[in-house]
Order: structure tokens, then C-alpha cells, then sequence
């Protein structure tokens, strides 16, 4: 098998809130990264033949109760190693060192100052800044190590031991504010680690096929298709790997954007000769959401319903063991299933914390550890057209984590009138593709206002785009005042039922890119 696993990074998960974020510029490096928890034996990390370890901030302080439990015989390995924040204080404490607690932090942008600029350090200039987020720090460097830089008010902002196979940044890398953070993550990759380029969407894709290929055997396959680009790119795949033995199935479930089951499924028929057949199941799905306005409630029920509505089908078709899906590393992260015991469920995606116990299926999830632009090129690798690679991402749930409040069939008549309106726009004044999810929310508000000479009472629209690399942070995209006013007045007077649009200017965090 090729094994792009090989010479590539794990990353040590001690819990912060940008350990995802170092597996992302690790492999914009192409780079293979896999996060682990700190509870990973040694055994299991050398299994996995990596060229270097990386121990990610977190926040606990290494004096606390709370402080993670891990294989301190890790850190005497054969392998280099890159601490972050709490890393860095992991690292001088096991080698003797001192760290303390001040009680005060230091939080946001501060400047370096190099002390050394070989190795970890290479190309960077001698002043930069970079972000920082610690409460403790180091008073007393191990002895043989030396400070490769300091901040500007003396804290030890990195070090290394002699030859530099352990070094560690106070300061987080991995952060876009941290002005030469990749020429550093290069440094220690190729510089002082050795690690293989071999991360790219072509052996991405030879590498599953093998995998898909050895968990299904000759058994059958049913892919769900959403219309979405990720469940896309697994039939494509499915279809590469195993031929007919994969079954597209694209359900109806009543919440999908206007005429979009069927341009999904002519798009794929057509484009890429996948066998796919559209199931209505709308009726169904809208009985068990009537009154329901919990959004949790709402994505669990809908994960619910899609298996058991692909049960009932797989069975019409015939026997198939296998449910493959369009999973992504940003769904498992948010719906808490990490690779730790620390993270919290921000939402339950419907394909992750939404799956009922008893489902009869296997799932294959070849997608799993990928993100959103990881799976553009994928699927541009396999040959998809763009129209589907570039595609906004799409909610399993659909319209409705965009209804807010009680879902009706009328209700969804109007927002899929409204979003129609709105993408037509952002195509016409060539925008679509300069942001990476726009989309519009039925809110339960009504407003006054006045058409003509008569009184209206209507729901409330509100629009959102943003701008994202791979789904985890976001920035609400900067609309051209023109387009934002074309918008409003068409939807308004073209759109029964909507008399008010707003524009959503939250970024994530502190929002989250969906309003459920």
C-alpha cells in the first residue's frame, strides 16, 4: 500500500483550541498529520512510523490536577519533537528545567527577538511577531538547552536542546497572526525533522481505494448523496474503487435547496456515469419534524430518519452492507467526537452525533480526517466538473438548521424562493465563488412594512456569507453595498412572505457559520 502515513507528523492533543489548526498547516505542507490523544503509548505512535512529534498547547498548567495524563517515555524517543505553548512547557519541565505561574498571562500579538537563527529559525527575520495565548512560563531552561528567541518583555520564547531534535515555541506557530508561522512549521518538517511531501490528493485517493477496496471485499455499497460536493466526491470515489458494487441513493427529504435533487442527480448521471436514483421521502421526514423546534432535535431526528429510509431502500435495491457518506474531520470535531476526552459538542452533525444505535449498516467514511479544501482537490483529482467542486458547502439537515423555529411546507416554499433570488445574484455580479458559504434563514419574526399604499405584517430573511479556508474559523464576507441592495429589493418584491432582509456580520467564533 502507498502509505502516506509514513514520515509524516502526529500531533499529541494536550487540548487546545488550535490543535486542528496545526494538523491543517502541517498539511498545507503536504505533510501527513494525525491528531492523537496524550494518552497515546509510544508503541502506538512508532506503529504509525511518523518522522516527527508535535505537542500542542492546551489549558492546563503541567503543576495542575487537571493536567493530562501521557507516556512520558515519549519524550526520550527517537523522533524529533516540536512543543507548543503547553509543549514547550512539557518539554522544559521533563528535561529539567523550571516553569512557574505568574498569574499573569500574556494573551494576543507580541514581538520576537531572535537569539539564534539556525535550524528551527532558518529564513525567519530577527524581529516578527507572533500570537500568544500562556498563562505559565519558563524561569530556568534545561541545562544544554539555549533560548532560540525571547518576546519583547523577556519572556523565553523558544528553545532547543544542543542539536536540535527538541525544540518548542512559547508562542503558537500554527496561528495566521504568528507572522513567519509556516517558515517555522517548514523549518521543523524538512529542516530538522525530515519529514515526506507525500500528502497530495492523488496518493489520498490510491490510498483509499485500497482501503475501501479491503473493508468491503465483495459486498454492496450504498452512498448517500446530498448534492453537496463531499457526498459527491465519495461516490466518485466509491465508483473509482469498487464500480457497481456502490449504489448512489440521493433522498429527498423535503429540505433540499429548489430543484436540486434533480439537477444533483443529472449532474452525476450525466457528468460521471455514477448509478444514482432519487428517493422522495419528504412526506415522511416532515411528519416526525412537525412542532419540532429544537435545532439538536431536528438534526437527530433527520440522522435518524436517513438511515433508516436507506435501510428500507438498501433492502428494495438488495443486500447492502455499507453505508459510505460524506463525513468530514470539521463534523467530527464539532459534534465532540475527537480524538481526546476534552471537546465539546458544538452541534451534532446528522452523519456523526445524529446515527442511531441500531442502524444494520457499516459505515465507510473515506473523508473522515479531510477538510473542505482538502476535499475540493480530491475531487478535482478525480475529475469532477467545477460547477460541483466549487459549490457551496450544504447542511445534511438542510433547510431545516435554516428555518428557524417550526418547519412547515410553506415555510420552506419561501426560503427556497429567497436562497434562489439570493445565489442568482451572487452569480450575476460574479461573486459566488470569492465566498465559501452564503446561504438564507427563515427567522420566526414578523415585521411592518408597506408595499404600495397597503400595510404588510411578513417573516424576516436573513443572509449570510463568509469567507473560510477549511470551515473552522470563518469572517463574514464583505458584501458590495450594490449587491446587497439588489438583493434585498428582489427578494422583497419577488418573494411572497418576506418584507425585511438582514445581513449576518458575525464571524465564527464566536458564531457558528450555520444559525443551528
Amino acid at each position: 500500500m502507498n502509505n502516506i502515513h509514513e514520515k509524516g507528523v502526529v500531533i499529541l492533543d494536550f487540548g487546545s483550541q488550535y490543535t486542528q489548526l496545526i494538523a491543517r498547516r502541517v498539511r498545507e505542507q503536504n505533510v501527513h498529520s494525525e491528531i492523537l490523544p496524550p494518552e497515546t503509548s509510544l508503541d502506538e505512535i512508532l506503529n504509525r512510523a511518523p518522522a516527527a512529534l508535535i505537542l500542542s498547547g492546551g489549558p492546563s498548567s503541567i503543576f495542575g490536577n487537571e493536567a493530562p495524563l501521557f507516556d512520558e517515555s515519549i519524550l526520550d524517543a527517537d523522533l524529533p519533537i516540536l512543543g507548543i505553548c503547553y509543549g514547550l512547557q512539557l518539554l522544559a519541565h521533563h528535561y529539567g528545567g523550571a516553569v512557574v505561574s505568574t498569574g499573569q498571562g500574556e494573551y494576543g500579538s507580541a514581538e520576537i527577538e531572535l537569539d539564534d537563527n539556525s535550524g528551527l529559525f532558518f529564513n525567519v527575520p530577527s524581529t516578527s511577531k507572533v500570537w500568544m495565548s500562556h498563562m505559565d512560563r519558563i524561569s530556568k531552561i534545561p541545562d544544554g538547552w539555549h533560548t532560540l528567541a525571547h518576546s519583547s518583555n523577556d519572556v523565553v520564547g523558544a528553545i532547543a536542546n544542543e542539536d536540535q531534535t527538541r525544540v518548542a515555541t512559547q508562542f503558537h506557530p500554527e496561528v495566521a497572526h504568528t507572522e513567519e508561522g509556516q517558515t517555522i512549521l517548514h523549518n521543523f518538517l524538512f529542516t530538522v525533522a525530515n519529514c515526506a511531501p507525500t500528502w497530495t490528493a492523488g496518493n489520498f485517493i490510491d490510498q483509499q481505494i485500497e482501503l475501501i477496496r479491503k473493508q468491503v471485499g465483495e459486498g454492496k455499497v450504498l452512498v448517500g448523496v446530498s448534492g453537496g460536493v463531499d457526498s459527491t466526491v465519495v461516490a466518485a470515489l466509491l465508483y473509482k474503487a469498487i464500480g457497481d458494487q456502490s449504489t448512489a441513493v440521493l433522498i429527498d427529504h423535503g429540505l433540499l435547496r429548489k430543484n436540486e435533487g434533480r439537477d444533483c442527480v443529472n449532474a452525476l448521471k450525466t457528468g460521471l456515469g455514477v448509478n444514482i436514483n432519487m428517493f422522495d421521502e419528504s412526506d415522511i421526514f416532515l411528519s416526525k419534524l412537525e412542532g419540532v423546534t429544537d435545532p439538536e432535535k431536528k438534526r437527530k431526528i433527520i440522522g435518524n430518519q436517513f438511515i433508516y429510509s436507506f435501510d428500507r431502500i438498501a433492502g428494495e435495491i438488495g443486500d447492502m452492507q455499507f453505508l459510505a457518506q460524506g463525513t468530514l474531520y470539521p463534523d467530527v470535531i464539532e459534534s465532540g467526537v475527537s480524538k481526546g476526552k476534552t471537546a465539546h459538542v458544538i452541534k451534532s452533525h446528522h452523519n456523526v452525533g445524529g446515527l442511531p444505535d441500531d442502524m444494520t449498516f457499516k459505515l465507510v467514511e473515506p473523508l473522515r480526517e479531510l477538510f473542505k479544501d482538502e476535499v475540493r482537490n480530491v475531487g478535482r483529482e478525480l475529475g469532477l466538473p467545477e460547477s460541483l467542486i466549487e459549490r457551496h458547502p450544504f447542511p445534511g439537515p438542510g433547510l431545516a438548521v435554516r428555518i428557524i423555529g417550526e418547519i412547515t411546507e410553506e415555510r420552506i416554499q419561501i426560503l427556497q424562493d429567497a436562497d434562489q433570488v439570493y445565489m442568482d445574484i451572487l452569480h450575476e455580479d460574479g461573486l459566488y465563488n470569492d465566498i465559501w458559504q452564503a446561504f438564507s434563514v427563515l427567522i420566526p419574526v414578523q415585521t411592518v412594512g408597506v408595499m404600495g399604499d397597503q400595510r404588510t405584517y411578513e417573516n424576516l430573511l436573513g443572509i449570510r456569507a463568509v469567507t473560510s479556508t477549511d470551515g473552522m474559523t470563518a469572517d463574514w464576507y464583505r458584501m458590495p453595498a450594490e449587491t446587497l441592495s439588489k438583493i434585498s429589493n428582489r427578494i422583497v418584491n419577488s418573494v411572497p412572505g418576506i418584507n425585511r432582509v438582514v445581513y449576518d456580520i458575525t464571524s465564527k467564533p464566536p458564531g457558528t457559520i450555520e444559525w443551528e
